[in-house]
């Protein structure tokens, strides 16, 4: 029975976006949070000592099917005259091999507060033009099935190519000092609505809280640190509690998440002040652990050249992946 559901996995969720009277939709998730720090929360726009650029790749379930398959690139910069910082988000995820697709463009600004000479505090705020799409035309189904031969026919079913737009705004809060940060993001903030063949489909708000910090480790602090983390999201009725660690030994960064419930996350990367690239694998610990095969994420982040600074400016010290 299970070599079926994973056989047919792109037309149960057809299924499901086609019978059900309300479907709740749910973000894509990355399990590197930090190396995708604008799409954790938009107050991190502009947090880096430089501009940078950052792409994302993750392939969530790839036992089956390729299942959820999702990328990211994002850019952002502080600016001295705005006190804050400008950062722009794409994002692209494929849900059921394309048959659920979905398309954001981001814009977010941030405002850093300086608190006291040992601690700030970043507001962000995000607008998102967002466009949804299901196609139908590449799911098999069952009277294209013939018994010795396999999908040779040609379906009796209606071919479905729909799609949905709409703008969303979002928004977040940081704090941090020289060692310590949390952080607190509400995306969704209207609930918009993301129908399908007349059926009602809210995209409930994501709540995002995060804290940690960076601590130095061994004898030679100055090269080795260590940085203990927790991070809670909650969208609707689902909801993950992740605890992490990472360790930081010159240029290279292990880490180790526990999505409770859910899986464990093993990273490694590599880090230098131009460049900064990670690999993670999640090692799926519920019932689909059999077939799922894992998932994989990569990330890569470019530091660009810094332009002349007029002003101090505090960066936040926290984990890049």
């Amino acid at each position: 029975m299970r070599d079926k559901l994973v056989r047919f996995f792109p037309i149960y969720v057809f299924l499901i976006i086609l019978t059900n009277s309300v479907c709740y939709a749910q973000d894509p998730g990355f399990s590197q949070f930090y190396a995708n720090p604008l799409y954790l929360n938009p107050a991190f726009a502009g947090t880096a000592k430089c501009p940078r650029v950052i792409m994302n790749y993750r392939n969530q379930w790839p036992g089956i099917d390729n299942s959820f398959i999702t990328y990211s690139a994002s850019y952002d910069q502080h600016f001295d005259a705005i006190n804050g910082g400008l950062g722009v988000l794409i994002l692209n995820d494929r849900t059921g091999e394309g048959v659920l697709n979905t398309t954001n463009a981001s814009v977010m600004y941030s405002y850093q507060l300086e608190v006291n000479r040992k601690f700030s505090i970043k507001f962000g705020v995000q607008g998102t033009y967002l466009q949804r799409s299901v196609n139908t035309e590449n799911l098999r189904f069952g009277d294209m099935i013939d018994p010795r031969r396999g999908f040779v026919y040609q379906t009796n079913e209606q071919v479905i190519d729909e799609s949905t737009s709409y703008f969303d705004a979002s928004a977040g809060i940081l704090g941090f000092s020289e060692k310590f940060y949390f952080g607190l993001a509400v995306h969704h903030l209207a609930e918009p609505e993301e129908s399908f063949l007349g059926r009602p489909s809210p995209l409930y708000r994501k709540y995002t809280a995060h804290v940690g910090a960076v601590l130095p480790f061994g004898i030679r602090a100055e090269d080795m640190s260590w940085s203990p983390n927790i991070l809670f999201q909650q969208q609707g009725d689902f909801q993950h509690i992740n605890i992490g660690v990472y360790a930081n030994k010159g240029p290279l960064v292990l880490g180790l998440w526990h999505r409770i419930g859910d899986s464990f996350i093993g990273l490694v990367g590599v880090e230098t002040d131009q460049f900064k690239f990670g690999y993670s694998y999640d090692i799926t610990t519920s019932r689909l652990s059999n077939k799922a095969a894992g998932s994989h994420e990569i990330s890569m982040r470019i530091n660009l050249p810094c332009p002349p600074r007029k002003v101090k400016f505090k960066t936040i010290s926290c984990p890049s992946f």
